[in-house]
């Protein structure tokens, strides 16, 4: 893992900050915009060129959110990671350091 996943929502931007309490989402903004905003962040806890097992992944999402599933889905329709047939995932999209 690229951070540990609770400390990838502690400091987030204001603009996200009525969508998590404690490092955890308490649920996915409604605006595309903003929920994009907040895939980014969740996107930081992968290491971009790294493969991870579905269950890695949902490791992972597990601690950020209640429907980890629904978490997985955004993440992988809105590019953030992708997938292949045989359950393998890796990031692919977000912000990246420099």
């Amino acid at each position: 893992m690229r951070n540990p996943p609770r400390a990838i929502l502690v400091d987030v931007p204001e603009q996200l900050r009525a969508f998590v309490r404690d490092g955890r989402i308490t649920a996915l903004p409604a605006k595309r915009t903003r929920r994009r905003e907040l895939l980014d962040e969740v996107a930081q806890a992968f290491e971009p060129g790294r493969r991870y097992p579905e269950s890695a992944v949902d490791e992972v999402l597990k601690l950020l959110f209640d429907d980890h599933c629904a978490l997985r889905r955004y993440l992988v329709d809105e590019e953030f990671m992708s997938r292949t047939p045989a359950g393998q995932y890796w990031r692919s999209g977000g912000a990246f350091d420099a």
